[in-house]
């Protein structure tokens, strides 16, 4: 069986977004009791990550981490038509992820006991980011 639904998830900014719960009700919710699911995010400067989702501390570090990597009004950039955070969300989004697999067991995303799913922002504007995801598997038989 295959399946997919899109979500529409207003960000606020530079940062993460987590998505985990939306995603794993959509899982729960397929009856797909093994499988895999992909998440695709629709843009060129967000992304999606998997990072620990204990400590909001790791996920302030990881945007200063990328800030501090890659500038805004680096003057090496000649894209900059939206503005000086324009080529640098892009470079970021091609330094992390567009989409990510994760195995589904049992009727639930394998992730580890630390891990969250997050929509990545690297535009300093809010957004409406667009994350396609598509289910093949099984469906329970219980």
């Amino acid at each position: 069986m295959h399946l997919t639904t899109t979500w529409t998830f207003a960000t606020r900014g530079r940062g993460t977004t987590d998505i985990t719960q939306d995603v794993a009700r959509w899982v729960r919710e397929t009856r797909i009791g093994t499988g895999l699911v992909t998440l695709f995010i629709q843009h060129t400067s967000a992304s999606l990550l998997i990072t620990e989702n204990a400590d909001p501390s790791v996920r302030r570090d990881l945007l200063q981490h990328f800030n501090r990597v890659v500038p805004d009004n680096h003057p090496d950039y000649t894209h900059t038509y939206e503005g000086p955070d324009d080529m640098p969300s892009h470079i970021k989004c091609a330094m992390t992820d567009t989409s990510l697999s994760i195995p589904v067991v049992a009727g639930r995303m394998v992730l580890g006991t630390w891990q969250g799913i997050y929509l990545f922002e690297h535009r300093d504007g809010a957004h409406q980011r667009s994350v396609v995801a598509h289910l093949a598997g099984e469906t329970n038989n219980s």
